[in-house]
């Protein structure tokens, strides 16, 4: 009877001592994306942090969980993160016409006129995503195809890369701008006397200062419309690549609230108020939020001619680019950041404002040093200044689809040897070991697979160029996964918290159906997420 008893209990006792957790996964290939770059095949989660990693047999054998996921031998990775991103425009274009590649300047007008008719009570037409450069005339377009279209609606639209704006004279009345017009570190376009409509960099502002404001509740759609699109696609962090204080309280009361669970590394737009505001309040940051940086623009983008060049543009010999503000301010304002103990990241794509960037840098950080200063973007960097990045332990934040976007045409930008000083991402790795990997989303789309295929393969959707766009500067697999988790995790000084899948962190993870590390190329930026998760908590 004795010997019955015992039989019975056992299985009780050692439920009994199995450990308590909220979730385990396992049957699942684990990228765990640690210091070894550990494979596993299970974990176990409890209060929203992983509690320990192993083989499903030893998980399942150690710990009970009411919650138990077969993950049916799927890959599974550290949440993923967009360390440059602009999470508010994402919210704020899904709200405009979308002019994402349309072929021609009268395809623009026929997707306005739609967009106008389903959105009849608006006041102004607001559209972003127009690339010029994908049409068969190559050139800025004017506002004459807009001003016969809309007479008496003010009509605005942003380039892809948000450095240029198309506006028709309807709009340009409302803000008061004329032929005499003149901006620092902008340009009003003028052609035989006349307004062509284009503004690019600061001269955007003169419009965008009258375009009427979003209001709480329409900022608070945006946000939710934003946050959906990046979990469905395996974000768990993004960046918002400069952000005034009130959006940034909106987005802290969301969190707050509940209602916005992705979590977001803030940079605090350059500005005056700015400054003063958030560096006195010090940093801010809660397990969703994290205001510790400062973004800076030095220059404009490759594709508006606004980056600012040790030498002239090859296809247009009369132009440099140009700084968005003088050398003796930027200066000014880094030095200020500098003693403040934020972070800088500085917005530089052409090898003239990196040159000046990391000089600036270099004068106030000296050596070797753990401030963790960025540069967005680092997109033509000449040869005798990338060691600069290794020297100042500057990280270089890169978006690897910019490649991809602009190989078609960077070459005519900068000629056939200096293009091979752009998007030298493997040479950037070198020097400090770390590289991030964003998109710059809404410039680019948001998908972080995206990234990960172009800066492996340096292809485009249909795998051109075969062989690849300047692979000498390709990364490896391991190191592009690293790119979009951990590496921009420390980006963020976050590596202690989130990154990766070790006990003690945030459990912030994402199932996909197909394995990166294994399948062909071809096959990347078609991977499907079946599930994201942020704090243990399935948000997709």
């Amino acid at each position: 009877m004795k010997k019955i008893l015992c039989v019975l209990l056992f299985p009780f006792i050692a439920f009994a001592q199995k450990q308590a957790t909220d979730i385990i996964v396992y049957n699942a290939i684990v990228y765990t994306v640690d210091n070894q770059f550990v494979t596993t095949e299970a974990f176990a989660i409890k209060g929203g942090k992983f509690l320990a990693t192993g083989s499903s047999k030893n998980i399942l054998a150690k710990y009970n969980a009411k919650q138990k996921i077969d993950a049916k031998g799927k890959s599974i990775f550290p949440g993923l993160y967009d360390p440059h991103s602009h999470f508010m425009g994402l919210g704020q274009m899904l709200s405009q016409c979308d002019l994402v590649d349309t072929k021609s300047y009268e395809e623009i007008v026929e997707r306005l006129k739609k967009f106008d008719a389903e959105h009849k009570g608006e006041q102004w037409i607001i559209g972003r995503g127009w690339d010029q450069n994908d049409w068969d005339i190559k050139v800025f377009p004017t506002k004459d195809l807009l001003d016969k279209a809309f007479p008496t609606k003010p009509v605005v639209l942003t380039r892809i890369d948000g450095h240029a704006i198309i506006a028709n004279s309807k709009a340009l009345e409302f803000a008061k701008i004329s032929p005499t017009s003149k901006v620092n570190g902008g340009l009003v376009e003028v052609v035989d006397g006349q307004l062509t409509g284009i503004l690019v960099d600061n001269a955007m502002g003169l419009v965008k200062r009258v375009i009427p404001q979003a209001t709480e509740n329409d900022k608070r759609k945006m946000l939710l419309a934003a946050q959906k699109e990046c979990l469905k696609l395996g974000l768990t962090t993004v960046s918002d690549a400069g952000l005034n204080q009130d959006d940034i309280e909106l987005i802290d009361k969301m969190n707050k609230e509940g209602s916005l669970k992705i979590r977001n590394y803030v940079m605090v737009s350059l500005g005056i108020r700015n400054l003063d505001y958030y560096i006195k309040k010090g940093v801010y940051k809660t397990d969703r939020l994290n205001v510790r940086s400062f973004k800076l623009y030095a220059d404009g983008a490759l594709g508006s001619r606004g980056a600012c060049l040790l030498k002239p543009y090859s296809d247009e010999p009369s132009k440099t680019g140009f700084l968005l503000l003088s050398a003796a301010e930027l200066e000014r304002s880094l030095t200020q950041i500098y003693s403040s103990g934020f972070q800088a990241n500085t917005h530089c794509i052409g090898d003239s404002a990196n040159r000046l960037i990391l000089d600036i840098y270099g004068k106030l950080l000296k050596t070797k040093n753990d401030r963790r200063w960025r540069i967005e973007h680092a997109q033509v960097v000449d040869n005798k200044d990338v060691a600069k990045f290794g020297k100042y332990s500057i990280i270089p934040s890169i978006q690897a689809t910019h490649a991809t976007s602009d190989m078609y045409w960077a070459d005519e930008r900068l000629g056939d040897v200096r293009v091979k000083t752009a998007y030298a991402f493997q040479d950037l790795l070198k020097q400090n070991g770390v590289i991030a990997n964003g998109s710059d989303f809404p410039v680019e789309f948001v998908n972080p697979l995206y990234g990960f295929h172009s800066a492996v393969a340096r292809q485009d959707a249909k795998n051109f160029p075969e062989g690849g766009f300047q692979m000498e500067n390709a990364l490896t697999r391991e190191q592009a996964i690293r790119a979009m988790t951990i590496w921009s995790a420390y980006a963020n000084f976050e590596e202690k918290e989130r990154g990766s899948i070790e006990a003690g962190k945030m459990a912030d993870f994402v199932i996909l159906e197909e394995d990166l590390m294994k399948i062909p190329k071809e096959k990347l930026r078609n991977v499907k997420v079946l599930n994201t998760f942020v704090g243990g908590e399935k948000v997709f």
